[in-house]
């Protein structure tokens, strides 16, 4: 007996003690997690090195984006952005308003237009709104502007077969002025606008206003470095010809004018900033025989655009 105690001991088992690890060793583990999740797994080495390079990949700079939403004031304002096409979303009228002439315009444009919301608002809703402006009664709420990207506006010139011909505005900080710029890009065969993101004019109602209808066709791009976009024209083959009154040489002697060109526009009092000066290839001016010291930059800019495309055609 004593023996046959012996060689029992030597047996491998549970002991006594053992706090149920033999018990937890049962215990299921829950399900198998994805391919994805289990490290070694082929799977999962392409997820993480694609959650790497993510990581890596620098943010989007200066690429388009949406400007702010706006409110249109008072009756005069309103009925002249509805007559220009100026985009809407919505038209709120006060209620038991006095219906004008002017009230009965707008009602029949926005009729005539579709899609556009009418709401009746109690006087004070409309106070909210406005800040307390004098809104007569009637707003017009006009919706984000969406810009293009620098890079769609060349693109887009060549998709046609055509020399890209943009300009660029470099401290234009009036609407109106970028609404005109506008207008003639779209006159004379201009392939977009590219702008500032800080520190200059947007897409507003009163540039849809100034560009008579233009903006709906020639595209409009901003930028959060106007000289970095301006580099990567110039990398393109895209020649850089800023406006200055002291340039080097008259517009009409410029042969860049013809190929793939950036017309650069600086503020009517300033004129170009020291860096976007630096990274233009070229520094033209306009002959002025009646002795004007500047032009109003929508004024310049038209001309440098009608020499663009006297050159091209």
């Amino acid at each position: 007996m004593a023996a046959n105690n012996r060689r029992m001991s030597g047996k491998k088992g549970a002991q006594v003690g053992s706090g149920g690890q033999r018990r937890r060793g049962l215990e299921g583990k829950g399900p198998t997690p994805p391919a994805e999740a289990r490290k070694g797994h082929k799977k999962n080495r392409i997820a993480n090195s694609k959650a790497k390079q993510v990581q890596r990949r620098p943010a989007a700079r200066g690429r388009g984006g949406k400007g702010t939403s706006e409110m249109v004031v008072g009756r005069n304002p309103v009925v002249e952005a509805l007559r220009e096409g100026v985009p809407a979303v919505t038209l709120y009228v006060q209620q038991f308003i006095d219906n004008d002439e002017r009230v009965r315009e707008a009602l029949q444009l926005v009729a005539e237009r579709g899609g556009v919301h009418l709401m009746e608002a109690p006087r004070p809703e409309l106070d909210r709104m406005t800040n307390g402006l004098n809104h007569q009664g009637m707003v017009l709420q006009v919706p984000a502007y969406e810009y293009a990207h620098a890079e769609d506006l060349a693109n887009a010139a060549y998709d046609k077969g055509e020399d890209p011909l943009i300009v660029a505005l470099d401290g234009v900080t009036d609407p109106r002025n970028l609404g005109a710029i506008v207008r003639s890009a779209s006159a004379f065969g201009g392939h977009g606008v590219l702008v500032p993101e800080r520190r200059a004019a947007g897409m507003t109602a009163g540039a849809w206003k100034t560009s008579a209808g233009a903006a709906a066709r020639t595209p409009v791009a901003r930028a959060t470095n106007l000289t970095r976009a301006l580099e990567a024209y110039k990398k393109a083959g895209l020649a850089i010809v800023g406006l200055a009154a002291d340039g080097d040489t008259e517009v009409g002697e410029l042969a860049a004018l013809e190929g793939p060109v950036v017309i650069v526009v600086g503020s009517e009092g300033k004129g170009l900033s020291r860096l976007v000066g630096e990274t233009c290839d070229f520094r033209v001016r306009i002959p002025m025989p009646g002795g004007g010291e500047s032009l109003n930059a929508g004024v310049a800019a038209g001309i440098v655009l009608y020499e663009a495309a006297r050159k091209r055609s």
